[in-house]
């Protein structure tokens, strides 16, 4: 069994980066980060984004508001940083207080600067097979992983376990417009583990810890799991219990380390790709 792990993978793409970034004209690419409040995941991405924009030379400005703060006084302190020219690329930290019109922020944002692909040109785009759209990180980097291991889905049938807008759905387009046989599973699935066990890719991002276990897997499955927990005692882990489907799949991501290494290197891919949609 391979473990891919994500480390190679956001090195690839950040030499990449580096060689495209010499044919941008004007300022170095600029990343604004959305906070609000002190969610410690939020901050431990902003963190992540942060780290792997100055290691590539970009820049990066975080906005923070406090949690309190009016849906009013959100929108306009949006608008600014929206419509700020010297501005590349937007990531909006979510889910959003409740109070806040999240849907509002969807619908305004400069789909060359939606970085995390969540306005609606952007996931149409996606779905489109327009290669001018951005797709969600995280969606992203589970096809970076699949193309960095090798894995030629032309034809292959792929599950995948979860439907959202944010992993889900933009992974089953992404992975259609390479030619894959896709099925999706979710609650609603009749047997998901003979579904999932007849597969030759799996990608889970159910959202529950260890819930994919060796029934889930075929012999010699490519197992990508986008999950991240945290189980009864406090540790960090994926959807997909590692120790237990490693005999079966051929190549396995773990978590931390996988998919999870990858999304900040797609940020910045996004965010020189806004720059030269912007700038010509």
């Amino acid at each position: 069994m391979q473990e891919l792990r994500g480390i190679n993978v956001a090195n690839a793409i950040n030499e990449k980066i580096l060689e495209d970034v010499k044919g941008l004209k004007g300022a170095i690419p600029h990343l604004a980060i959305i906070r609000v409040g002190e969610r410690p995941d939020d901050m431990s991405y902003e963190r992540g984004a942060t780290k792997k924009m100055d290691k590539l030379g970009f820049r990066v400005t975080s906005f923070v508001y406090p949690n309190e703060i009016t849906n009013e006084e959100f929108q306009k302190e949006f608008d600014k940083i929206n419509e700020d020219e010297d501005i590349d690329g937007i990531l909006l930290l979510r889910p959003l207080p409740k109070h806040l019109d999240e849907k509002a922020i969807e619908n305004k944002i400069n789909q060359m600067k939606d970085l995390d692909g969540i306005s609606p040109a952007n996931l149409a785009k996606v779905f489109a097979g327009d290669d001018t759209g951005m797709a969600p990180c995280t969606a992203e980097a589970v096809v970076e992983m699949l193309d960095f291991a090798g894995v030629d889905l032309k034809g292959k049938k792929v599950t995948i376990i979860g439907r959202s807008l944010v992993i889900g759905k933009p992974v089953a387009m992404l992975l259609l417009k390479k030619n894959a046989t896709i099925t999706m599973t979710h609650t609603k699935t009749v047997d998901m583990p003979k579904t999932c066990r007849d597969s030759e890719v799996l990608v889970a991002a159910a959202g529950v810890a260890r819930m994919v276990d060796e029934s889930y897997v075929g012999d010699g499955a490519v197992v990508i799991d986008v999950g991240i927990n945290v189980d009864s005692e406090g540790n960090l882990c994926g959807d997909v219990d590692f120790d237990k489907v490693k005999e079966k799949a051929s190549i396995l991501t773990p978590v931390p380390g996988g998919v999870g290494s990858v999304t900040t290197s797609v940020l910045a891919k996004h965010l020189l790709k806004g720059a030269f949609l912007r700038r010509g």
